[in-house]
């Protein structure tokens, strides 16, 4: 296990993520590269930037636990398990100006956590951001909203399934059973439409807050919605390039997440618009501060 010994006296959080740590490959306009990935990876880091006590539960080889480094210089909390693989997904982007036109394919899977793997920490959130279906068990989900008040979890973990060479998008038969006791769902328009069969996106947060999510986040090409307290809430991403298209929607749940520890669902939606679209600029996780992000939020969003 590799252990920050930031927070090791108080083992208590803010937020805290489960997922695969992954070795990715991006190809946009042909160029291919090398690049850390999964919502532990962006997730963490933007919230770290903003002075989120955070933490993260993940699995990947041990060769690889170099990658960690960044987290220790960060400030997050790392708790690992040896895999015999990490994870990778290979990225093709087929469109400038849509992040959801993309092929997915696997390059390696590191395996499903266990039990034994959530340490006896304590956190405000709790959030479950797998690269791909097959890391989280519905009994470790049951286990984890047994364990935590307020669980949030990404959709893409359990409707991103591994199918030979390719990552196909299949609905999920448990959701009902696995919803329930999930308090707020992460999703892009593409996978709300895989889980409900409706386009329309108001409508499709509302078909998976019945379900018993409490909040759904949805990102899609032009910025994100939120259904929260029966009222729908958007705003739009305002980048001023798309340098940094890969890690959007980690970036955006994990800045709503960090907001809703003291602000309401409509001003945490336009927090995550607007961190995200700084992140959008850039290649990597977000590296803009809370004054930018607010900077921003005044700019464009009052």
């Amino acid at each position: 296990m590799h252990v920050n010994s930031t927070f090791q006296k108080t083992m208590n959080f803010d937020i805290v993520l489960l997922g695969h740590f992954a070795k990715d490959k991006l190809i946009i306009h042909g160029v291919e590269r090398e690049a850390s990935g999964g919502a532990v990876y962006y997730g963490a880091l933007a919230l770290a930037k903003i002075n989120i006590r955070v933490a993260i539960i993940t699995m990947l080889a041990k060769e690889d636990y170099s990658y960690l480094d960044i987290f220790d210089r960060n400030g997050v909390h790392v708790f690992a398990a040896e895999s015999a693989v990490t994870s990778g997904i290979k990225n093709t982007y087929l469109s400038q100006n849509n992040l959801n036109e993309r092929i997915c394919e696997p390059l390696a899977f590191a395996g499903e956590f266990n039990a034994e793997q959530i340490p006896d920490i304590t956190a405000k959130i709790f959030h479950i951001g797998p690269i791909m279906a097959g890391e989280v068990s519905l009994q470790l989900m049951d286990t984890i909203t047994s364990k935590f008040d307020k669980v949030s979890l990404d959709l893409q973990g359990v409707l991103r399934v591994r199918n030979g060479q390719d990552l196909k998008f299949v609905d999920w038969p448990e959701k009902e059973h696995g919803l329930r006791r999930i308090h707020t769902i992460k999703a892009d328009s593409v996978e709300v439409e895989v889980i409900t069969g409706e386009k329309d996106l108001v409508k499709a947060a509302k078909m998976i807050s019945g379900w018993g999510p409490q909040e759904v986040v949805i990102t899609h090409k032009d910025g994100v919605l939120v259904y929260a307290e029966g009222e729908i809430f958007e705003a739009a991403f305002t980048p001023q390039s798309l340098n940094g298209r890969t890690g959007r929607g980690d970036t955006c749940i994990c800045t709503y997440l960090a907001s809703r520890l003291t602000s309401s669902p409509e001003k945490s939606c336009k927090f995550a618009a607007a961190a995200t679209s700084l992140k959008l600029e850039k290649e990597g996780p977000l590296d803009r501060t809370s004054s930018d992000i607010l900077e921003k939020l005044a700019k464009d969003y009052s």
